[in-house]
């Protein structure tokens, strides 16, 4: 196949550098928004905090030697000087336009598995138990479940390790761990982590005996809740059986999860609004940090000016100014991406609050409009895509709590006399519905379908049944209780 060229002429719409990081400054909730400020100022020495001063001196059009005379073209020192001009060139970038900065947080604390291993140096076990010991947590999931076949650590032992061990052998260690706390760590499954529990609790107790006998021999029909099966095998009244559940419910089914939260640090929501309400109004303020005082150095824009003066005739001297000039660039970029992230933000929010203005004011679910990203980008004039990044891990205050914003997003539902409701208002007497009713008999998906459309809600069965799982709420035969 020969080898040609030839021209073709074709038009492309491509974001700029500029536009990328703006999309991404829009996403970035308050407290990242702090540490992306910190982040530039110690990378770019010509951003400085405080607010801009007045500007001194006189702009003028200062000439460049002939050594220059190429860059002439494309810098004006003006544009660097004048902090209203927004006529400057963006500095140089090698990276892709989707490419995202990634960054590998530090974990702190110990990890279960840590926990788990400093708990073996106590237990009386020679150098080769202590090696299948430590091989056995490493493989344990988060959870604190064993999810690998014992023949398959027996392979890892021998291969990586070069220990020769029997499944009989490491059968031995994983009693002692299952023997470590917390309680259930090392179980294969669910069943065996009750198990575990459930034999540290026995103390003579007939509730815990039940409890136990029916982990043992009636487990699926304890996971079924097929009561009237487990009633009439083991011959135990409704008050023993009740008793005997409650104890299995207290047990834990993650271990190794529990260790883990007690390791994780509490985070903490910063609202990135303010809505409060005087005397019917609603008045919206947009958090501080969200709107920092920037500014140019003067000092480097006196340098810019010294060099601009000055001869250059040395490469050192055209590195030097190219590197102010850069760095000039990313500071007057960097504060008018600020700017304009914050007015995106109050501006969308504008639109919200007025958009929900009775939630806001009354803090009532079935107040709620039926709202879409859509309705938004709309009002605003921007695309739908920006609203996303908007609301994407961004929390509002209200005088009843604080509010993600993408809970005032919910699509719409039409009523027997054609009223558009939000589908979060049919959520709620969804949810109110399965509070109020009878444990022992609970309503169906066909019941919950009925009393909706009593209500006036056009509702099928299927759709209540899929919102019934995003209220993470189980089905009928799940929720019962004796």
């Amino acid at each position: 196949m020969a080898l040609k060229q030839q021209f073709s002429q074709r038009l492309e719409q491509r974001l700029s550098p500029q536009q990328i990081q703006l999309m991404k400054l829009l996403q970035v909730p308050t407290m990242e928004l702090d540490q992306r400020i910190k982040q530039e100022l110690e990378e770019n020495p010509a951003l400085e905090e405080g607010a801009e001063e007045d500007e001194f001196g006189d702009n003028e059009d200062d000439d460049l030697d002939d050594d220059f005379e190429d860059d002439k073209e494309d810098f004006d020192i003006n544009d660097y000087l004048d902090d209203d001009s927004r006529d400057y060139k963006t500095s140089v970038s090698n990276k892709g336009k989707d490419e995202e900065d990634k960054v590998i947080p530090l974990s702190s604390g110990r990890s279960f598995q840590e926990r788990l291993t400093s708990q073996l140096h106590m237990l009386d076990i020679n150098d080769k138990q202590f090696l299948i010991a430590d091989t056995l947590i490493g493989n344990l999931d988060e959870s604190g479940y064993l999810n690998r076949e014992i023949e398959a650590i027996v392979d890892d032992l021998a291969f990586s390790a070069n220990v020769s061990a029997t499944e009989a052998e490491i059968e031995v260690i994983l009693m002692l761990i299952q023997e470590l706390d917390p309680a259930g760590v090392g179980a294969r499954n669910l069943r065996e982590c009750l198990l575990i529990q459930i034999e540290r609790k026995q103390d003579g107790d007939i509730t815990k005996f039940t409890a136990k006998k029916i982990l043992l021999d009636y487990f699926e029909e304890f996971t079924k809740k097929h009561y009237d099966k487990i009633q009439s095998k083991l011959e135990i009244g409704d008050d023993d059986l009740r008793d005997a559940i409650a104890e299995i419910i207290k047990l834990n089914p993650k271990p190794g999860g529990s260790m883990k939260e007690s390791s994780k640090q509490m985070s903490q929501i910063v609202p990135d609004f303010m809505i409060t309400e005087f005397e019917g109004k609603l008045e919206l303020t947009l958090n501080g940090r969200n709107a920092p005082e920037l500014k140019v150095s003067r000092v480097y824009e006196q340098m810019l000016r010294t060099y601009s003066e000055g001869g250059k005739t040395s490469k050192s001297d055209k590195e030097a100014l190219t590197f102010v000039k850069q760095k000039l660039d990313g500071a007057k970029w960097f504060i008018d991406a600020i700017r304009q992230r914050q007015n995106t933000l109050l501006m969308t929010m504008t639109a919200i609050k007025n958009y929900q203005r009775e939630f806001f004011l009354t803090g009532d679910e079935t107040n709620m409009k039926p709202m879409i990203l859509k309705d938004i980008a709309e009002i605003v004039s921007l695309d739908i895509s920006t609203i996303s990044r908007v609301a994407n891990s961004k929390y509002v205050q209200t005088n009843y709590g604080v509010y993600s914003l993408k809970y005032f997003f919910s699509e719409s539902l039409s009523t027997d006399s054609g009223e558009e409701v939000s589908t979060r208002e049919v959520k709620k007497i969804l949810s109110e519905a399965i509070i109020a009713e009878e444990k022992k008999k609970p309503l169906t998906d066909e019941k919950l379908t009925t009393l909706l459309k009593e209500k006036g809600y056009n509702i099928a069965r299927r759709t209540v049944a899929k919102y019934r799982e995003q209220l993470n709420i189980p089905v009928a035969r799940l929720r019962k209780e004796l």
